[in-house]
């Protein structure tokens, strides 16, 4: 699939986007950028149906919730296996993101979370039984994110 082009008003919609989906309406980027709230509206859209924007996700506190172990696991998958188990990784219960690696050994890393070690030791065995061989595992502290600063730059101050 040829990489549609992005004008700096598709930059920006995705860095207002990123910063906080859920309190950021097409009217407050329409009057941030001097456009109509039904262009950005538009924009979304094209952005949306061009799998650009794939989604909006909850950034949920598991500890808050109960579970206070919030893990990742690095593991080895087979090259031609790899994406299979990496979806079908999903499935276990407790398990919240996958991410394929292109590069190394650890070429999945699967993010999970549960309330005591018996739930990660049940996460690895399921893990273990799908084919993932589990090289180690991290216990997580905090994650932080943010949005792509580059496409938030004003164009006309960024020269």
């Amino acid at each position: 699939m040829a990489s549609p082009s992005l004008d700096d008003l598709d930059r920006y919609i995705i860095y207002a986007l990123q910063q906080d989906a859920r309190h950021t309406s097409g009217g407050d980027i329409a009057e941030e950028r001097g456009v109509s709230a039904s262009t950005v509206r538009n924009r979304i859209s094209k952005l949306e149906s061009n799998g650009i924007i794939r989604g909006s996700h909850l950034d949920v506190d598991y500890e808050a919730m109960g579970y206070q172990l919030y893990t990742i696991i690095f593991c080895t998958a087979p090259i031609p296996d790899r994406e299979k188990l990496a979806k079908q990784a999903l499935d276990v219960d407790g398990v919240v993101s996958v991410r394929e690696i292109m590069t190394g050994d650890e070429n999945v890393h699967i993010t999970a979370v549960g309330r005591d070690g018996d739930d990660l030791s049940r996460i690895g065995r399921e893990l273990s039984a799908l084919g993932f061989e589990i090289a180690e595992e991290e216990i997580i502290r905090n994650e932080y994110t943010c949005a792509y600063s580059p496409f938030g730059r004003d164009v006309e101050n960024s020269e």
